[in-house]
């Protein structure tokens, strides 16, 4: 591992968690709210997506053996989510991987949106818990996976700051500007995912990629 795949690392769970995607619905399901309640959504969102990685990154390696599959099929599998998510950005669209329409209906009725469904599993979904797991069993030792932990916190620190001046962002940039803004990132999780998906077929079948 090079600094420069922590670096990739950050920049794709970035794009995955999609703070911009989750902003319109952020502001939605806090229309007419308190100051303060706004404040804890963003607040409970972050903290839900924070523990959820983390502990994505430490049971990543159970759940393999658990399931009886190898990494390089893990990677193939987690490949194909992030390609659909990716899909759904360059539309502009909520992926139905992160939140189907039925869960949308039900997160409107809820008093308290910041740990479900923002956090999860709007935020922290599939395809974010693949890309930790996957990013974890690249390296071992105790230094690899601290590190994936920082970027990790690090990247949740940039997904609160921007539920918590999702407003501003909202106003300024419009429904447009944040749409331009996912489809960029979306077409980013598209290559990102493309790689993942032939890392892990060159693995698999070593003898087709020759």
């Amino acid at each position: 591992m090079v600094w420069s795949d922590y670096t990739r690392f950050v920049i794709s769970l970035f794009a995955i968690l999609t703070p911009f995607a989750a902003i319109p619905i952020y502001l939605s399901l806090t229309e007419g709210r308190s100051h303060a309640y706004k404040a804890r959504t963003a607040d409970g969102a972050a903290l839900t997506v924070l523990c959820v990685l983390v502990f994505s990154s430490f049971a990543g390696d159970l759940l393999l053996r658990l399931l009886g599959t190898s990494l390089d099929s893990f990677r193939v599998g987690g490949g194909i989510v992030l390609l659909l998510m990716a899909l759904s950005m360059l539309n502009a669209q909520v992926s139905r991987v992160q939140q189907t329409p039925g869960e949308k209906d039900e997160a409107e009725q809820r008093d308290a949106v910041g740990v479900v469904p923002l956090g999860l599993p709007l935020m922290a979904g599939p395809g974010a818990i693949s890309t930790v797991i996957i990013q974890a069993q690249r390296a071992e030792g105790w230094g690899h996976l601290l590190l994936v932990i920082g970027c990790i916190a690090a990247v949740c620190g940039l997904a609160w700051a921007a539920l918590r001046m999702a407003e501003p962002i909202g106003t300024r940039l419009g429904r447009t500007g944040l749409n331009i803004l996912n489809r960029l990132f979306g077409l980013l999780l598209a290559a990102v995912a493309v790689e993942i998906i032939a890392t892990g077929l060159r693995n698999l079948f070593p003898g087709w990629m020759s």
